[in-house]
């Protein structure tokens, strides 16, 4: 993309100040714009008692040039979050924590004196097993009377993808991949089932709200905000709150979540399996990983378990939500499980399709698995497995691949329905397509199957 020197296109539109890159590292340029509310978050004390509540991401101030000298106040370094992952991409438990830790914010700002001016999913990452806001420029002075500015925005950004999921489909999720700007309530509101309407926090919040914005929304003239005594601030968010608790959603009935007890491995060879994935960890010692087809994280967990930061994709919403509440109950903190079509993968969008980035944007990663996978790409989507090599190779340095051969059960299940034109899916084709951009360091048959693990390295 053509920006500026250095500023990342995903924070270009904050006049408060922007994240730039300089030799590598990390860096976000204060404005002049936003001096006074950066003092006060810095002097108040609310930053001291969000970094130690693991709410805000910790920085400390440098002594750089600024990348844009006019208008520059300071120069601070934040912590870098290893991956940087969005709401379409999220689990149901993932984006209602988001959402709770951004009323949690809020709440503590106003007791410090400052209020949040955005409620902005795309402002929350997951960092060390916890979600946590990374604007540091979200915050202003918190003025009595005035209305939370960010409302419309939280609700749009979590209260309405949250409960479409929870009432209607876990899918319409993917609807923050399609409206960046948060799903509009109007649409959340028509898509709804009609007994929402008689819960009061989401008749509120969004069915009256949808209402109030189409009844604003042609008109030119200036609309005075109410004015909203902090009382009725903090009772807002009570009630914002209690609607986000009151939303859940069981992840059941999909055609993964159980695989691990319905897969035709032996206890035997699924443990020889983890072994030799442990051997390939050990051997190639990459500093970051990704799962790509990781159900709920078994083999995902041989790397974060290493210390490993490690990003666990896959395509059931179930599995992925299974691997948020496992983590969430172990407190893990090397990995991150998120959504994934690897057919169809996050692109970049937003403005000149770069303000968030594409999969294949946030690599490369150091090593990729793709574990029970190959068959699934090949067999079921009809990408050949030069393509396929293609792809990893652009990604990853190192790769630890399983073969599924046509005689293994479930290739035969894949197969069972349609005419076999796969001709070339044999292990002899797979070795030599993948051998023409990878190195094969080590190829071990799985014990008790007729698979084969490989450790390949990009050549």
């Amino acid at each position: 993309m053509k920006s500026e020197p250095g500023i990342l296109p995903s924070s270009f539109r904050d006049p408060g100040g922007f994240l730039f890159r300089r030799d590598g590292v990390l860096y976000r340029q204060i404005n002049d714009a936003c001096r006074e509310d950066y003092d006060c978050l810095m002097q108040s004390g609310l930053y001291e008692k969000l970094v130690s509540r693991q709410a805000l991401i910790p920085h400390k101030e440098v002594d750089i040039p600024p990348e844009q000298t006019e208008n520059a106040y300071l120069i601070i370094q934040p912590e870098e979050i290893p991956f940087i992952s969005y709401p379409y991409e999220w689990s149901f438990s993932q984006l209602k924590e988001a959402a709770q830790v951004t009323l949690d914010i809020e709440r503590i700002a106003l007791e410090h004196g400052m209020t949040l001016k955005d409620a902005s999913a795309y402002n929350i990452q997951f960092h060390k097993g916890r979600a946590l806001l990374i604007d540091t420029l979200s915050f202003e002075r918190y003025r009595e009377g005035d209305p939370w500015v960010a409302y419309r925005q939280f609700c749009q950004h979590f209260l309405a993808p949250l409960a479409l999921m929870a009432h209607r489909d876990i899918r319409l999720g993917q609807l923050l991949r399609i409206y960046i700007d948060g799903v509009p309530l109007d649409l959340a509101s028509s898509l709804l089932p009609g007994r929402t309407r008689l819960k009061p926090g989401l008749a509120m919040h969004i069915h009256m709200h949808a209402k109030s914005q189409a009844k604003h929304a042609d008109t030119h003239e200036t609309i005075e905000r109410p004015k909203l005594a902090k009382n009725a601030l903090l009772g807002l968010l009570d009630s914002l709150s209690n609607a986000v608790k009151g939303l859940s959603w069981q992840p059941a009935g999909t055609e993964w979540a159980d695989y691990y007890t319905e897969t035709n491995y032996s206890k035997a060879g699924l443990e020889h399996k983890k072994k030799l994935v442990g051997e390939f960890l050990d051997l190639a010692r990459p500093r970051s990983v990704w799962d790509l087809g990781a159900n709920v994280g078994v083999f995902s967990r041989q790397a974060s378990e290493r210390g490993i930061p490690t990003v666990a994709f896959d395509i059931d919403p179930a599995c992925v939500e299974l691997n948020t509440l496992e983590i969430r109950k172990n407190n893990e903190q090397n990995l991150l499980p998120l959504m994934l079509d690897l057919t169809n993968p996050s692109p970049g969008i937003g403005w000149q399709n770069a303000e968030r980035d594409s999969l294949i944007g946030r690599g490369p990663v150091d090593m990729v698995f793709a574990l029970a996978l190959i068959h699934h790409l090949a067999i079921s989507n009809n990408v050949p497995f030069e393509r396929i090599a293609g792809f990893f190779a652009e990604i990853a340095d190192y790769l630890v691949i399983e073969f599924v051969p046509k005689e293994d059960s479930q290739v035969r299940k894949l197969l069972a329905n349609r005419e076999d034109v796969f001709g070339d899916y044999s292990q002899d084709v797979f070795e030599e397509r993948f051998g023409e951009l990878f190195t094969i360091i080590r190829k071990e048959p799985i014990q008790d199957s007729s698979r084969v693990l490989y450790l390949m390295k990009a050549r």
